[in-house]
């Protein structure tokens, strides 16, 4: 039996013989691996390619999380979520994309913000990697409103009590990954160590190094 001191993820590098990419994107895509099996044999294995992204769980002072309801075509729902963007800007500091996501989505801003998790939303069939920040401090936003366009336009927000998120999603009414995610790892950490024992925002993210300015 493995030792529970060793207990974390590491990282690690099967042979590949060989490599494609049949299908290219805008943003994702899709690449073909050949890759060297334990028993000597090739799986081929095929995989989004995918630049990673972030999302924000804002927290007010009030326990209430800022949730946006937006339209999923693949799966034909409207799914209650957090704010999230894609980092594709290629080294872009996750914290800022997190940061202009809250304001286009949310015309929001905060004064606090800690890593609450991160994770790899699918590792068995993608390489995204996704930081999920705790955002706290909140105030509304300066300046100028984004302009939403294509299915961003009918976005709806809400702030929902934390206590009654986590029961929805235990509940089977919830199914965004991000979001359920989120808060159950939220009310673990308020149950547990509370938030200052939760990593500061510009924290080291190896699944996507970044430049720290």
């Amino acid at each position: 039996m493995t030792d529970i001191q060793q207990i974390r993820d590491a990282a690690e590098d099967w042979p590949v013989r060989a490599s494609s990419v049949p299908f290219q994107g805008r943003v994702t895509g899709v690449r073909t691996d050949e890759v060297l099996m334990p028993d000597g044999s090739y799986a081929r294995r095929d995989y989004q390619t995918h630049p990673g992204s972030v999302s924000v769980l804002a927290l007010d002072d009030r326990q209430r999380v800022l949730v946006l309801r937006q339209y999923r075509h693949p799966v034909r729902q409207r799914l209650w979520e957090l704010p999230a963007g894609l980092l594709d800007v290629p080294g872009e500091n996750p914290l800022h994309a997190a940061q202009r996501e809250l304001y286009e989505e949310a015309y929001c801003k905060a004064g606090e913000w800690r890593v609450l998790v991160d994770f790899y939303t699918s590792p068995g069939g993608t390489d995204e990697a996704l930081r999920l920040f705790l955002a706290t401090d909140l105030a509304e936003a300066e300046g100028e409103r984004y302009q939403a366009h294509g299915e961003e336009l009918e976005i709806e927000t809400a702030r929902v009590p934390l206590d009654e998120l986590v029961r929805l999603v235990l509940a089977g009414e919830l199914h965004n990954p991000t979001l359920v995610t989120g808060v159950l790892a939220l009310r673990a950490a308020l149950d547990g160590p509370g938030l200052d024992g939760l990593r500061p925002g510009d924290s080291p993210w190896p699944a996507r190094p970044f430049d720290g300015d």
